[in-house]
């Protein structure tokens, strides 16, 4: 196939607002692939590259030679196997052979496949096509149920494969697939209840843990080899030595635990996140760092033990196999609870410890990797503020044509003006997208490509997590999973809160 077709659906997708159409173009270019081609131009449709990432920036694409041909000629084997060199290219003379190799291939390009590269390379190509929205392309294109490519991508992680195995073989291929100790898996993650009495109403008996404030952590042992795997899947085995070892300790001959790591002061309780995150940021002075942060695992979950593929066993089930294998101190503090004031009560325990919620999760649920199950459920209490909007970006996908990602700025009594502390596209309907943009647009100050700038007039009410030191921010501080809980049209912008409220929110009190 040639790279064109890729581009020319790539461009349409990112016109067409509606799921079920994105699905159907979707799956009639992948009918039209090679089968060697597959997962290539699943990655390249999904907006990624299989390589992860070829090193090219925009100081790279800025001078690029103008094409040869209008004629499209690239071929989409041909594109990943220069992408393949680019990256490859090492050493003395490796920066202009990676020139070399990147004009060469802009040279042969049309007008649409340069467009689509330099997107694709700069990760920019936002065209829609959501993870889920391909999971059902694929399984529409080989003729197979959505939940049998979803079963598969949860136990194989990547969907190239998969989407291979499914358009050459159908469901009778995909049923090979099986967890893979050492190879990570996508985690479970979790759907948000407002409450402990909405979790209970939703779930009941439900298992309620601790919701630590640590990294999510992937942790796979076979005959006595430890492989630490983040959220994103990066191994990060050689950052935690003290988990590599506490873990080596067990009686575990071939396992994968889900769990948390979480940097403890003295006294049992977290250190801020950023004292934990610094450990996953970089591998320079593991050593130092380890004594300096300490790193603690507890787990909640375990995926596989002994040559048993353990994911599509009831929650009960599986947390009955973990706790008879890892000692408490491993664990996360969990009770078996029937009612919302027991995992109210429960809640208050984990938040005078410092953590900041609770996870309640259905006894029946199987280990749904890959996806926000309704079988798990985060409660938190979280912080609000009254911010003002400084500007607003214009949305991708289905948000285009609405200004969306907000700009939030909290009131500076001392200059008399507005510090920005983060931005977010979350909590809003299709009903708030459509009036903020036409509001917003009539308060326009300034513009460029992608943000409208606005008179710092409105006022929104913002829910988030916590406050993370930042260097991003003149404020130096920087809101956590921020998002909008609705628009405060009876306030003005001096009602606003202040950067010493948010400053001591950061500190653990409140001056509001």
């Amino acid at each position: 196939m040639l790279l064109e077709e890729v581009a020319r659906t790539s461009a349409r997708l990112s016109e067409t607002p509606g799921r079920r159409a994105k699905i159907e173009l979707l799956a009639a270019c992948l009918r039209r692939v090679r089968p060697e081609e597959v997962s290539v131009a699943v990655a390249y449709l999904s907006g990624a590259l299989p390589q992860g990432t070829a090193g090219v920036g925009w100081a790279s694409l800025r001078d690029l030679p103008a094409p040869a041909t209008a004629e499209p000629s690239l071929e989409l084997l041909d594109v990943d196997s220069a992408l393949e060199r680019i990256k490859a290219a090492t050493g003395k003379g490796s920066q202009a052979a990676r020139r070399q190799e990147l004009a060469q291939l802009f040279i042969c390009a049309s007008e649409p496949e340069r467009a689509f590269l330099i997107h694709l390379l700069t990760g920019e190509l936002r065209q829609g096509a959501l993870e889920g929205v391909m999971l059902e392309a694929v399984g529409s294109a080989a003729g197979v149920a959505s939940s049998d490519i979803r079963r598969a991508f949860m136990v194989a992680g990547d969907l190239g494969p998969v989407a291979a195995a499914a358009l050459a073989g159908g469901a009778p291929a995909l049923a090979s697939f099986h967890l893979t100790v050492l190879s990570p898996v996508r985690p479970m993650l979790a759907q948000t209840a407002d409450n402990a009495a909405d979790a209970m109403q939703r779930i009941h008996p439900a298992a309620v843990e601790w919701k630590l404030d640590g990294a999510r952590i992937q942790v796979h042992v076979l005959s006595g080899q430890v492989r630490a795997f983040t959220r994103t899947l990066a191994d990060v085995t050689d950052r935690m030595p003290e988990i590599v070892d506490a873990v080596t300790r067990l009686p575990l001959d071939a396992a994968i635990l889900d769990g948390e790591a979480i940097a403890l002061r003295g006294d049992g309780r977290p250190h801020p996140f950023q004292v934990t995150g610094s450990r996953f940021a970089s591998r320079p002075n593991v050593e130092h760092q380890s004594r300096s942060a300490l790193l603690s695992p507890f787990f909640f979950d375990c995926l596989h033990l002994d040559g048993d593929d353990l994911i599509d066993r009831p929650a009960l089930d599986r947390l009955s196999i973990m706790d008879d294998r890892l000692p408490e101190s491993l664990r996360v503090p969990r009770s078996i609870v029937e009612d919302a004031p027991a995992a109210e009560r429960f809640l208050d325990d984990a938040l005078v410890h410092g953590h900041e919620g609770v996870m309640v999760k259905s006894l029946d649920a199987p280990y749904e990797a890959g996806r926000r199950g309704a079988g798990w459920l985060k409660v938190k209490r979280a912080h609000t503020l009254d911010l003002v909007i400084l500007a607003a970006e214009w949305g991708h996908g289905r948000r285009r044509g609405w200004l969306s990602n907000l700009h939030l700025g909290a009131r500076d009594p001392s200059s008399d003006g507005f510090v920005m502390l983060g931005k977010t596209f979350k909590g809003m309907t299709d009903v708030m997208l459509a009036w903020q943009t036409e509001t917003l647009r009539a308060m326009e100050t300034s513009h460029d490509e992608y943000t409208v700038y606005v008179r710092p007039e409105l006022v929104v009410e913002v829910a988030f997590d916590g406050l993370q030191s930042s260097s991003r921010y003149p404020s130096g501080l920087a809101l956590r999973f921020a998002r909008v809980k609705g628009y405060r049209h009876d306030k003005g912008p001096e009602d606003a809160d202040t950067i010493e409220t948010v400053r001591a929110i950061h500190a653990g009190t409140s001056t509001s």
